[in-house]
């Protein structure tokens, strides 16, 4: 399930939520290797093919076949052919095992049925020293977006993402909606990020 059904037109969205800024604050880079779950249309996708370059790769999946679709169309219209899209339940989807700098969820994570299954396969796609993002909707009210019993409260998504095995980076506001969540594998023999790291 998608929590991009909110939301159709970009341009709108570009208003209060600007995915190239988003992508680079969690470290996404030229040669990255990103996993986009629940990806949608590609609001983050395609910006993230773009930041990653001919030497980076990008993962997609969703359950929606008709996003998939449209998503594939527009990767190749702008030429982008660093993308492998696929559709499919997060819960059941294992992209690749061990290759991913960064996976994450655009606002999604609330969605799924089962988000432990969810973020034990993002544990699972993640490089020891990758990062997972977690930028979902607050819990309070708003114009638009998900009903707010459905909604993970920050500080309810920072446990969930902990009890999957997962060290907390950070945890902070963006923008005027959502909230970004940064964490790595608690197993990770790597350093903590800086503050310059995720300025």
């Amino acid at each position: 399930m998608s929590s991009h059904r909110f939301y159709e037109n970009e341009q709108e969205r570009r208003k209060w939520q600007n995915p190239e800024a988003i992508l680079k604050r969690v470290g996404l880079r030229k040669g990255s290797t990103f996993v986009d779950i629940g990806c949608g249309k590609g609001f983050f996708t395609i910006p993230a093919a773009k930041l990653a370059g001919r030497n980076g790769k990008v993962y997609g999946v969703d359950v929606n076949a008709e996003a998939i679709d449209f998503l594939n169309k527009k990767a190749n219209r702008a030429g982008l052919d660093n993308l492998t899209l696929k559709v499919g339940s997060a819960e059941e989807t294992l992209l690749c095992e061990a290759c991913a700098d960064l996976v994450f969820f655009g606002i999604v994570l609330h969605d799924f049925d089962k988000v432990h299954e969810v973020l034990a396969n993002a544990r699972r796609m993640l490089k020891p020293s990758g990062l997972l993002a977690d930028l979902d909707w607050k819990k309070e009210p708003m114009p638009f977006g998900p009903p707010l019993r459905i909604r993970f409260s920050e500080k309810d998504a920072v446990d969930i993402i902990e009890k999957a095995d997962f060290k907390i980076e950070s945890a902070k506001a963006i923008g005027q909606y959502n909230y970004l969540i940064v964490a790595r594998p608690k197993t990770a023999n790597s350093r903590t990020l800086s503050n310059r790291d995720m300025s």
